[in-house]
């Protein structure tokens, strides 16, 4: 057969018309968030105790307090951190220990410091940060600095944590608590809260982490100033006028009921997995536009040396 008809019949048999096409969709296809990295450095400070002992804690714990992190921040399925409430997103944020210290060496990003709190010189400022910072600090451009502080038990579940805020012209800004000029920054966890553990009390699978996380890139209490008209600054949690610690929820301002699962809440740690889609959002743009945040995603803490 002459190879013209062969041609012809496979587009009888095999072709489509332009009424068959589908139409032209000129759209294009959104995107995906870059996914922002941030080094973190975690200044296990302790007293004395070897290592996995009371106050100087297993490499195993702190490792696991960096995938918790990651679980919440990445809303990853089948852990803890995960939610399918339709507010509720991946915030397209991790965080990695550092694996090149400040003077360009390796690092495993796990630093131990010896530290006796009842010692500390006149001159150190006796903010929290600052105290911790006394004892070990990188700076806080090219790492987010995290202190396990070696606090007694008696405090534990009375005191869990603090973290700096950041500079940004967000509605709310002046609510966060700055670092004194030319003081330290960073998150201090006390040791009795950090990462997992059988503590009692209800703050004990490393979520408080998770909430000074939030703090320190952007992120209000859910009841904000105390107000139902200013808030959070987040139109997508509810609005409410009271601290929320209950694990039970409740209506709040509008007559909504009270989002007990925020991270931002005081709710004991089983009950937390959301950050609503208004809170990534300022989370990021304090990744993208804050002096004291931004320099954080190109840190050479990023890469081995």
């Amino acid at each position: 057969m002459n190879k013209y008809y062969i041609i012809i019949l496979a587009v009888l048999l095999f072709g489509c018309t332009e009424e068959d096409l589908p139409p032209e969709n000129n759209e294009p296809i959104p995107e995906e968030p870059e996914v922002y990295v941030v080094p973190v450095v975690v200044h296990v400070l302790h007293s004395g105790e070897e290592i996995g002992q009371g106050s100087n804690l297993s490499e195993e714990r702190v490792r696991r307090q960096i995938e918790i992190l990651n679980e919440d921040f990445r809303r990853k399925e089948g852990t803890r951190g995960f939610n399918d409430h339709p507010a509720g997103a991946d915030a397209r944020i991790e965080f990695v220990l550092a694996r090149q210290d400040p003077e360009g060496n390796p690092t495993s990003g796990i630093i131990r410091t010896p530290a006796d709190l009842t010692n500390v010189p006149d001159h150190v400022p006796k903010t929290e940060v600052d105290l911790m910072a006394n004892f070990n600090y990188w700076n806080s451009e090219s790492y987010i600095n995290i202190w396990s502080a070696p606090y007694d038990r008696g405090i534990a579940n009375a005191h869990l944590g603090s973290a700096t805020g950041p500079d940004s012209d967000l509605p709310g800004d002046d609510r966060f608590t700055k670092p004194l000029p030319g003081g330290a920054e960073g998150i201090v966890i006390n040791r009795w809260h950090f990462g997992e553990s059988t503590l009692e009390g209800g703050h004990n699978l490393g979520r408080t982490l998770t909430h000074e996380m939030g703090h320190y890139l952007g992120l209000l209490h859910t009841w904000g100033t105390g107000d139902c008209e200013t808030n959070d600054y987040c139109e997508d949690t509810p609005a409410v006028d009271e601290i929320v610690t209950s694990s039970i929820s409740f209506i709040g301002c509008a007559g909504e009921r009270v989002m007990i699962a925020n991270y931002m809440n005081y709710t004991h740690d089983h009950v937390m997995n959301i950050f609503t889609r208004d809170q990534i959002q300022r989370m990021r743009y304090v990744l993208e536009t804050s002096p004291r945040r931004n320099s954080l995603l190109d840190s050479k803490g990023l890469e081995a040396p």
